[in-house]
This record gives C-alpha cells, sequence and structure tokens, in this order.
C-alpha cells in the first residue's frame, strides 16, 4: 500500500467502503429506474421504447465527462472533483424527479451522467493512489462487486419505490443518497493524489496522454478487454427486463428479484478473482474468466427458452465477467500511476462507449431478444478473449511478501 489512509484494518475497510459506493452510484443511477419505464412513459405520454433514450443519453454524458474529469484530478486532485460530481447528482436527480416531459427527463439524465461519471473514474483514480500489485486488484475488486451488486438490488429496489411512493421517488432516492455519500466522503476520506504527484497538463498535453495511452499495448490490450466485457454486461442489464417480463411473464418485483440473485454471483468472483491471480496471474485468470463469459453468452444460443436455462447461461457470464473485470482493469491501471486519472478516465469512456454501441445493436437487430442478446455478448467476449490473449504479461505471480 502507498498511503496512510490505507494504512490499517479499520481505515481500509472504510476507505474501500467510500470507493465502493462512489462507483455504486453511477450503476444505481442508471438502473434504479428500469423497473419504472412503463409507468414513466404513462406520465409523460411517450411510448415506453422511446425512453431508450434516457439511458443511451446517460451514458453518452457518462463517457464524454470521464474524458475531462480523469486529467482534471490528476492536475487539481481528486477531493474537490468528487464532490463537485455529487453535488452534480443530486442536481441531475432533482431535475429527473420534477420532469414533466421526456426533453426534461433526459436533460435530468444527462446532468446525472455527467455527476455520476466523476464518482466512477474517481474511486478507480483513487484506488490506484492506493494500492498496488495484489493490493489492487483486491481493491478493485471488491469495488466492482459494488459496481455489480448495485445494477443487481437497484431495479428490485426501484420496483418497490415505484409501486409504493411512483417513480419519481426513485430519482429522490438517488439524490439522498449521494448527499450522504458526500457528507461521509468529506468527513472521512483526505486527498490521496498530493500536489507533489500532480501534472499541470495543457489541453494539448492531455490529448497527447490520451494518444500515447491508446497506442500504449500494455493500456490498449487489457482496456479493450476489460470494455467489451463491460459492453456485453451492461447489455445483459439493458435487455434482460424484456426477455423476462415480456419473454417469460415475470413481474416487475420479480424482475428485481432475478437481478438481485446475479449479485451473488459476482460478488462469488469478485472474491475468487484476487485469490487466484495470486497463484496464477492476472492475465492467466482474466482469460480464464473471458472464456467463461464467451461459453455462457454462446449457451443462450442454443437449448430451449426457458427461465432455468437463461439462468444458467447468464451464471456462467456474470461469473466470468466477474473475473474479467477487476484483473484487466487492474493490468490496464497499473504501469500508469502518474496519469492514473487519465488513465482511468480513458478506460470509462472505452467502457461506455463499448456498452452504448452494444447496447445499439442488440436492440436494433431484428431479432427474438433472446437471440439478440446472445449474439452480441458472444461478439463482445470474442473480443474481449482476443485482447487479453494479445496482452503481454505484466508480471509474474505476485509473490506473498506483497499481500497484505
Amino acid at each position: 500500500m502507498k498511503n496512510n489512509i490505507a494504512g490499517n484494518a479499520s481505515t481500509r475497510r472504510l476507505t474501500l467502503a467510500v470507493l465502493a459506493s462512489l462507483a455504486a452510484m453511477s450503476s444505481l443511477a442508471t438502473n434504479i429506474i428500469l423497473p419504472a419505464f412503463a409507468d414513466i412513459g404513462h406520465t409523460l405520454a411517450v411510448p415506453t421504447r422511446e425512453l431508450a433514450v434516457t439511458l443511451s443519453s446517460f451514458f453518452i454524458a457518462f463517457a464524454l465527462g470521464q474524458l475531462l474529469v480523469g486529467p482534471a484530478s490528476d492536475r487539481w486532485g481528486r477531493r474537490w472533483l468528487v464532490l463537485g460530481g455529487l453535488a452534480v447528482l443530486v442536481a441531475g436527480s432533482a431535475i429527473c424527479a420534477t420532469a414533466n416531459s421526456l426533453e426534461w427527463l433526459v436533460v435530468g439524465r444527462i446532468v446525472q451522467g455527467l455527476g455520476a461519471c466523476a464518482t466512477s473514474v474517481l474511486a478507480r483514480s483513487m484506488a490506484r493512489d492506493l494500492f498496488n500489485g495484489t493490493d489492487l486488484s483486491r481493491a478493485l475488486a471488491f469495488i466492482m462487486v459494488a459496481m455489480a451488486a448495485a445494477p443487481g438490488f437497484s431495479p428490485l429496489l426501484g420496483g418497490l419505490l415505484n409501486h409504493v411512493a411512483g417513480w419519481r421517488s426513485a430519482f429522490w432516492l438517488v439524490a439522498l443518497l449521494a448527499l450522504l455519500l458526500a457528507l461521509l466522503y468529506l468527513a472521512r476520506m483526505g486527498e490521496t493524489h498530493p500536489p507533489s504527484a500532480r501534472r499541470h497538463a495543457t489541453a494539448t498535453e492531455t490529448l497527447t496522454h490520451y494518444a500515447q495511452l491508446s497506442l500504449d499495448r500494455r493500456f490498449a490490450s487489457p482496456a479493450l478487454g476489460v470494455s467489451t466485457a463491460v459492453g456485453g454486461l451492461f447489455t445483459f442489464f439493458a435487455t434482460a427486463p424484456a426477455i423476462v417480463m415480456d419473454g417469460m411473464g415475470l413481474t416487475p418485483i420479480e424482475l428485481g428479484y432475478f437481478f438481485a440473485a446475479t449479485v451473488f454471483v459476482v460478488f462469488g468472483a469478485g472474491i475468487a478473482a484476487p485469490k487466484l491471480a495470486a497463484r496464477w496471474g492476472m492475465l492467466k485468470v482474466a482469460t480464464a474468466g473471458s472464456i467463461i463469459a464467451l461459453v455462457g453468452g454462446a449457451s443462450l444460443l442454443g437449448g430451449s427458452v426457458t427461465l432455468i436455462h437463461f439462468s444458467l447461461s447468464i451464471v456462467l457470464f456474470l461469473f466470468g465477467i466477474g473475473l474479467v473485470n477487476p484483473l484487466a482493469t487492474a493490468m490496464t491501471l497499473q504501469p500508469f500511476g502518474e496519469l492514473a486519472g487519465a488513465a482511468s478516465a480513458l478506460l470509462g469512456f472505452f467502457q461506455m462507449a463499448a456498452a452504448t454501441i452494444a447496447i445499439s445493436v442488440a436492440t436494433s437487430l431484428d431479432w427474438p431478444a433472446y437471440v439478440a442478446l446472445g449474439s452480441v455478448l458472444v461478439a463482445c467476449m470474442s473480443l474481449s478473449l482476443m485482447a487479453l490473449m494479445m496482452s503481454k504479461r505484466q508480471s509474474s505471480p505476485t509473490p506473498a511478501s506483497s499481500r497484505p
């Protein structure tokens, strides 16, 4: 470990909890409204299918905003950008909660995306500030579990809120949680990127850094591997409602329970990933995870269209993703400590771009949702596997002496 913030066990746990909460805010803001689409469409007098723009607008703002936030944090530090991002997230959630038209709802989602991007990219950057090696992969695994738990549990929470208090209450809850998280962060965490480590890069230099990172094989190969995997993950979240509700007859609340159950798969993989990496190395385990996820996606294209078959296929896919995500992320960020903000931002941009493309393809295909999802997952994980196979091994398995 590299910073006293993570120096003892209790402080380390609190630090990881705050970082995980920051990373999870974006997933919470994205998925909590999914069960309420029908009611939102009814209130705003628009077809439910047109509400897909509330996802794409969020992702686009999220992706582009990261490219600014990351380098800014390398220059001015993480602390005030985190607090500013949470404040913007509160404002965007309030706009969404009071929207009386689709246009204003989209405006609110764009503002939400700009705020959420700061918390997500800076959570990874701060993890890179504080940890190295196996410690970094463990920290990122914990953060990844939180990021997976949020979209897993948030539809259930959103469905319950929609049933009890209406769809606007979900946005007010996001605003409240962002405010509480800001107060916790302000009270319990310090700056992780001291002035001595900051880089005062101009806009031209920032673009040069992005170009250098994109052309650096140490960054590009694992970044592509994890980004295409994340694209497949978000496609699952976007298309699963149509598959299990329209095709298999689940209710919105039952959909919430289905998503919540997926969290335990990712949780198990997140626990296993750093332990397996300590023995066999991050690259080997991440590659194995990509193969497992590919098998899970491909299995959707064969067999009967039933809830059991769908669930078993998705379990395989999610377990593989749970191995790929933290380890390939650690491989991507670890060589670039001095550019942690820019590297994390560019990685986040790639991930959201991959998610936007994958979701757009899956929803535009004139195929059954089940087949479209399986096809996109196979394509995403094939690209992920090829990218990881092109990655150079960054180091041999971490020795026991480096473990906490």
